[in-house]
């Protein structure tokens, strides 16, 4: 299986597994910018140099070595479930993707016409009842989680836990793993461990929403796109999302995590 996911500077001074729709665009480019002194002119997902990505072959050995030895300090990033799968839904599904299409070209009318959603008209800019679209949504992704129908579950809206796991299952360790919700302190606790060939200022770093624009703007707060049948949903996805990276299960409306992630029980749990 490898190492799947897995990004690294080309200084080997960090080891990144990308989570998707976790801040990964503004990590990806801070890696960059620690070993380049400037920032990808593009998104960082399609930068082909620059850093050592698992896609590439040539990347695979050293990320191996490096992840295997712990040669470098390995981390990764979590954001809220509930946050995380609405702007899966309103980038993906109802946003027009940078190459001017829709996400994985059939997946929208195969949506609109097996689940009945809506995704704001040919733009993706329309009015439209944003909350029932979203729970049919949802029991979309449950089905893909679940029964691996009608396709495999998207990177996009599968468990963070999963993606995860890949390291520590394959010999990996994480160092920290830190929340999206408070990100400059997370990401200043990995960089405070590493020398890196530039230096890198949290305060001066954009923020690279690549994902910013695509879609219809949230109409409603987080907390009204979750009935009781949603929460329920939610909770038989993303169990141990919740529970291993601290976030508030009963409260969709509290984004922020409510303790502190213990690694060990993070190896312990996704190890086997």
């Amino acid at each position: 299986m490898g190492f799947p996911g897995t990004w690294m500077t080309e200084s080997e001074t960090m080891v990144y597994r990308v989570v998707p729709k976790c801040a990964c665009s503004t990590i990806g480019q801070i890696m960059y910018y620690s070993d380049h002194g400037a920032f990808f002119d593009g998104d960082i997902h399609d930068a082909q140099t620059g850093l050592h990505k698992w896609a590439f072959e040539d990347s695979k050995p050293i990320i191996t070595k490096a992840v295997k030895t712990h040669s470098a300090p390995t981390f990764t990033c979590v954001r809220n479930p509930y946050t995380r799968i609405l702007s899966s839904f309103f980038d993906k599904i109802c946003g027009i993707q940078r190459n001017g299409k829709r996400y994985r070209g059939n997946l929208v009318p195969l949506l609109v016409a097996k689940y009945g959603i809506e995704v704001g008209g040919d733009e993706g800019q329309d009015e439209f009842d944003q909350i029932k679209s979203f729970r049919r949504f949802l029991l979309f992704v449950r089905d893909t989680v679940r029964w691996r129908k009608p396709m495999d579950p998207d990177i996009h809206w599968s468990a963070m836990s999963g993606h995860i796991s890949t390291i520590i299952v394959n010999g990996g360790r994480y160092d920290q793993i830190f929340w999206t919700e408070r990100f400059n302190d997370g990401m200043q606790s990995v960089l405070d461990t590493v020398q890196t060939p530039h230096p890198v200022s949290l305060t001066d770093i954009p923020r690279f929403n690549e994902s910013e624009g695509h879609g219809p703007k949230r109409a409603h707060p987080v907390e009204d796109y979750f009935d009781d049948l949603s929460m329920h949903l939610m909770y038989e996805i993303y169990k141990a999302d919740f529970q291993l990276f601290r976030y508030d299960f009963e409260n969709p409306a509290n984004k922020m995590p409510t303790g502190a992630i213990d690694l060990e029980e993070v190896h312990a749990k996704l190890g086997d």
